[in-house]
């Protein structure tokens, strides 16, 4: 396989789960090449994502690791024999790598579970409201460069619609609520839209109120992608420096643990959705 010189981040974490797994077991890079008949530059290379590898050498090397996690094994090797280009591909080269690697994640995560605090999850927004958000970066976007982020955001929901759609909780704090992108009529279209989205039987939406007061993690927004096995946990944070990606255990613990607090704080779902008609009914 030729080497990359771009790995996406699902290549990247394929790639760091097998150091993991290797560093756990004692083995060194090179006892690791031995096993695979490769040179032993071969193994950080693999484990940086800048050369492929087959699901057969990675249940090799996970056997030899001595990992007993079948599950863990099965969806690392899956990742591995994966060769279809997904939908995110189209943009690569248009957009910064970042932003596709937000979509493929979504697209494969078992669950998603945003908490934001003065803007609308990505996942929920309207063209409208996403093309006024774009409108307000510094410096200006030009027009090509906007419109194709917007296609990518439109996109991207679509794992809240399709035949299987991916389970979405988004916890946002009034203050995103209340931000008039747009102005007015956007705005209650924004969160007009946002009530449709949280009838949805696989779509859960909960408010923090001003109420009640200050709260852990106030001013940030992240967005915790669950995959099928927990070690491939991935938290996405949002800067205005780009994407954020962590996934280190005692990262995933925390994150995992605010998600928990900021659930205290909210509204009910049906207390959340009377609060945002009265916000929508006071535009």
């Amino acid at each position: 396989m030729p080497p990359r010189s771009s790995p996406t981040a699902r290549q990247q974490r394929l790639g760091s789960e097998l150091r993991r797994l290797r560093e756990q077991s004692g083995m060194s890079a090179q006892q690791a090449a031995a096993l695979l008949g490769v040179d032993r530059t071969r193994i950080p290379n693999i484990e940086s994502g800048r050369f492929g590898i087959s699901a057969e050498r990675v249940r090799t090397l996970a056997f030899n690791y001595g990992c007993p996690d079948t599950a863990l094994v099965d969806l690392l090797a899956g990742i591995a024999q994966e060769r279809d280009r997904g939908w995110w591909e189209e943009h690569r080269g248009l957009l910064p790598p970042a932003l596709i690697d937000i979509a493929e994640l979504e697209f494969h995560a078992s669950e998603l579970q945003s908490a934001v605090t003065t803007h609308i999850p990505g996942l929920l927004q309207t063209e409208e409201h996403a093309r006024a958000v774009f409108d307000t970066a510094v410096p200006l976007l030009p027009g090509p460069d906007l419109e194709a982020r917007l296609a990518l955001r439109l996109r991207r929901q679509e794992v809240l619609d399709r035949d299987r759609p991916v389970p979405y909780e988004a916890v946002i704090h009034e203050a995103a609520l209340r931000m008039q992108f747009g102005g007015p009529k956007v705005a209650r279209g924004q969160l007009e839209h946002i009530l449709a989205c949280s009838e949805r039987d696989t779509v859960t939406v909960r408010v923090i109120p001003f109420a009640a007061g200050g709260f852990p993690g106030a001013g940030q927004s992240f967005t915790y992608v669950s995959a099928p096995v927990p070690q491939l946990d991935t938290v996405q944070l949002d800067s205005s420096h780009g994407s954020i990606l962590l996934d280190a255990d005692m990262q995933l613990r925390r994150y995992r643990g605010l998600l928990d607090r900021l659930r205290g704080l909210a509204l009910s779902t049906t207390d959340s959705r009377a609060f945002i008609r009265t916000v929508a009914q006071d535009l």
